[in-house]
């Protein structure tokens, strides 16, 4: 109970309400979510190119429109913006289940991902702000954890109750995101956070043509940016193809999906720090391969397992895979990253979120096309190739680090 106390009060309220609302949002959207390919698909009578269209669209508006929301925050402010997110939200989850038609659901997805992207960069920012130096790793580590608790629990809970990917619980979804726009605007109301803060005037003004410069003239951040987009052409929505090919041809294919989504979720709960701590031992390249050959495994695994306990192993060996290449990914480009050009890069680096695109819309392709068998092993192919733009990424980047301080003895 005194740790519990002590917890409260090391952290402002607002932090506090930030880091419940992800668990909130990601248990009840992972019992919606990942299972809309399904609804979709039984519903409708879209394909599954389209399909992958639909969903993959969203994410891909967040990544080309998320740098306007520094400049709507500007214009009407953080708190409004926060709010207004959570209700194009709401919106957008009642839209997937009101319409059929591919236009409007092609809309409802632009809406979310643009929400999500403004939601997640401004609320991030904000617990960072209300949050001392010393204490913020600790911080964004409980939201973390608290994202994958709701994450490993939703998809058990929904096919406990029947509810998994069914009208309910998208319905249920809405109303928690409703809920907790009220619950954080009183929050903000009863804590009178003012949203004025000093802004350095060394403060980054981040724009699409830096972004687009810097991938042109630096040669390493753009063998990453491209080694970043496959990779998350793999693992970054790899849940709507996965779930229409279980569908399909899997007995119990839907309850199998929920297993594999929980699976994924309680892996990254349970052996992310002890998996991190052991990997720190290798370079962040040597990481980035291991985890895209893991990737390639599970994909195989995919292709050409039938019983549920194979999927099962599958999944684990790619969450593995999850676990190694993603924070290895971030530290690579940061390493190159010069001093005073941090927002640029890490803008850079967010195009590799096309793959999130690409996935579900070309997978779907080739699902449609060639079936699950040929998807998953080209998959697989994408991880392995994954490799090859690290690689000459890490090697350009120190061929011109070795000439650099070879050049600076001679000066």
């Amino acid at each position: 109970m005194n740790k519990f106390k002590a917890y409260i009060r090391e952290y402002h309220p607002i932090v506090h309400v930030l880091v419940f609302g992800t668990v909130l949002i990601s248990l009840t959207s992972s019992m919606s979510m990942p299972f809309l390919a399904i609804h979709l698909s039984n519903s409708s009578e879209l394909n599954f190119a389209t399909i992958g269209f639909i969903i993959g669209i969203g994410p891909l508006a967040g990544t080309f429109c998320g740098l306007l929301g520094g400049v709507l925050s500007d214009f009407i402010g953080r708190k409004k913006l926060m709010i207004f997110s959570l209700i194009g939200l709401s919106i957008a989850f009642l839209g997937f289940i009101s319409t059929f038609n591919p236009v409007l659901l092609v809309l409802f997805s632009i809406i979310r991902g643009l929400s999500n992207a403004f939601f997640g960069t401004i609320s991030k920012a904000l617990m960072a702000d209300l949050t001392p130096d010393d204490k913020r790793y600790r911080m964004f580590a409980n939201r973390y954890l608290a994202f994958n608790l709701g994450l490993s629990i939703g998809p058990m809970l929904g096919a406990f109750f029947g509810i998994g990917g069914s009208t309910i619980a998208f319905v249920l979804t809405a109303i928690i995101y409703i809920f907790y726009a009220i619950i954080l605007f009183i929050m903000l109301k009863v804590t009178n956070y003012n949203e004025q803060r000093d802004v350095s005037t060394n403060d980054e003004k981040v724009s699409m043509s830096l972004i687009w410069n810097a991938v042109r003239s630096d040669v390493p951040l753009m063998f990453f940016v491209i080694g970043g987009i496959l990779l998350t052409t793999v693992h970054g929505q790899m849940s709507v193809t996965l779930s229409q090919y279980l569908k399909e041809n899997i007995l119990d294919g839907i309850k199998l999906f929920a297993i594999l989504m929980s699976v994924n979720g309680l892996t990254v709960l349970m052996i992310q720090i002890p998996l991190t701590r052991w990997a720190e031992r290798f370079s962040l390249f040597q990481r980035i391969a291991f985890g895209c050959i893991l990737f390639a495994v599970g994909e195989v695994g995919f292709a050409f397992s039938t019983l549920w306990v194979a999927f099962i192993i599958s999944m684990f060996v790619f969450t593995v895979g999850e676990i190694l290449v993603i924070p290895a990914e971030y530290a690579q480009v940061d390493e190159i990253t010069p001093s005073g050009l941090r927002g640029t890069y890490y803008g850079a680096q967010s195009l590799g979120e096309f793959g999130n695109f690409v996935g579900p819309w070309f997978g779907g392709i080739l699902l449609a096309v060639y079936g699950g068998t040929t998807m998953f092993l080209f998959m697989a192919l994408i991880s392995i190739l994954g490799i090859y733009f690290f690689y000459r990424g890490k090697q350009i980047y120190n061929k011109k680090e070795k000439k650099d301080t070879n050049l600076g003895q001679i000066m």
